[in-house]
């Protein structure tokens, strides 16, 4: 192995095409290096909404865990958030349940016991399973519908399967579709819309919901914010639902299928010009035209403030943040900026951002967080000033960093907004910390 962090440039990638993604960066071809910089995320138990948490998005839901210790230890993490309190729950197991598949007989009673202990009859029971039951080949639909017969509520399955992170249907997809499984047919209303995507809210001053108004939509509807499960329930009565993030278009086509709701999908984007055009276009679907000046140069002037204060600021943008890193980089590139490295995982998809790079800034490396050569990975030569993400953070501990990954999510002009005065915010305290040292 070379003692050097594999990456390859903007300007290289693009000349392969999406077609020729080199193996190095894609993590199905080689070991997984789970740095700390990954830990955070590279699971699909991880921190932040991890199928654990997401399956928990549905109000008054408990979640049983049918895993190994070693797969089900993380959630104690998440199990000692307030909201959380008493809502996760472990199957015991041994190697012999394991081996012999006798665990999943165990689980209905299981349930049933959980529900019987419970001062509040569950709106549904989430089944988290892990690699194990991949490997078994475990019908857990099958299992949930014995489950069903003993405790008469819902009881559905999440599959924590890093082995599907790259296919058809990753974890974080499939989790996404079990949330909505629940809703049924009812009447719909022309003013109700609901929100796909995310499983926490977006930022209150999102601009979207102002736009929504516009367009006479009345009630919109977030998983996130619905304060029980009756309200849950209503979700049904939309006249239409916007997907926010691409993870969640299974979960739309079933809404479309099922329920007879069309979807119309957005993005999260960082480039100012592209959220005026969806939104235009979006307009154009709803026949309204948005007034979107206000959100438009609220973002501009954060922008501005940053760059009279860090004119030269040169980035590292990590994929452990709430965005696109390819997008945010070349948003970045295009205000004026320098991003030297992006950490990121691609995918075609991605393609459209590097082929845009590639004229922009041809010589941005672009690093797999989870490629083993990373362990050599040497900050001293980035000529990088500033980072976003998580694990940006840890590639140079020395730089200040914005994690930009709270749970509340930004989205469109007051995501850029909200970026640019934190990273500001940012910039100033280390100028502050360098001066007192000094």
């Amino acid at each position: 192995m070379k003692k050097k962090a594999y990456f390859a440039t903007a300007e290289e990638l693009e000349r392969l095409g999406p077609e020729a993604i080199p193996p190095q960066m894609i993590s199905g071809k080689h070991l997984i290096y789970s740095s700390p910089a990954t830990l955070a995320f590279n699971s699909p138990g991880a921190e932040g909404f991890g199928v654990k948490r997401a399956g928990l998005a549905v109000p008054d839901s408990i979640m049983l865990i049918v895993a190994p210790g070693c797969c089900g230890r993380n959630t104690s993490l998440i199990s000692s958030m307030p909201e959380y309190n008493d809502r996760f729950f472990y199957l015991m197991m041994d190697e012999t349940d394991i081996v012999t598949g006798r665990h999943l007989k165990k689980i209905p009673k299981a349930v049933k016991e959980i529900c019987d202990c419970c001062e509040k009859k569950p709106s549904v029971v989430m089944i988290c399973i892990t690699c194990v039951d991949a490997l078994l080949g475990t019908d857990m639909e099958r299992v949930c519908r014995k489950a069903e017969e003993k405790v008469d509520i819902p009881v559905r399955p999440c599959y924590m399967y890093a082995l599907t992170r790259e296919g058809r249907k990753p974890p974080m997809v499939h989790v996404r579709q079990s949330l909505y499984s629940l809703l049924e047919p009812q009447k719909k209303k022309g003013n109700v819309v609901n929100l796909l995507g995310f499983f926490s809210p977006l930022v209150d001053d999102c601009e979207l919901y102002d736009l929504l108004h516009q367009a006479g939509v009345k009630t919109i509807h977030e998983i996130s914010r619905c304060k029980d499960y009756e309200e849950y329930r209503t979700m049904s009565q939309a006249n239409f639902n916007l997907v926010l993030h691409p993870e969640a278009r299974f979960a739309a086509e079933d809404f479309h299928n099922r329920l007879k709701i069309p979807f119309i999908e957005l993005r999260r984007l960082y480039q100012m010009d592209k959220i005026e055009n969806q939104y235009r276009a979006l307009g154009q679907v709803l026949g309204v035209a948005f007034d979107q000046e206000q959100y438009k140069d609220e973002a501009s002037r954060a922008v501005e403030q940053f760059r009279k204060v860090c004119p030269d600021a040169s980035f590292a943008v990590g994929e452990c943040m709430n965005g696109d890193p390819f997008e945010l980089a070349l948003a970045l590139v295009r205000y004026g900026f320098q991003v030297p490295e992006i950490y990121g995982t691609i995918t075609a998809e991605n393609f459209v951002y590097i082929r845009h790079l590639a004229k922009l800034s041809p010589g941005t490396k672009i690093f797999s967080n989870m490629e083993p050569t990373m362990l050599y990975y040497d900050p001293a030569e980035s000529g990088v000033n500033l980072t976003i993400g998580k694990d940006a953070g840890y590639y140079h501990p020395d730089q200040p960093n914005v994690v930009w990954n709270q749970d509340r999510q930004p989205y469109g002009y007051a995501g850029v907004r909200r970026l640019f005065e934190a990273l500001l915010e940012t910039a100033v305290e280390q100028d502050k910390r360098k001066g007192e040292r000094a």
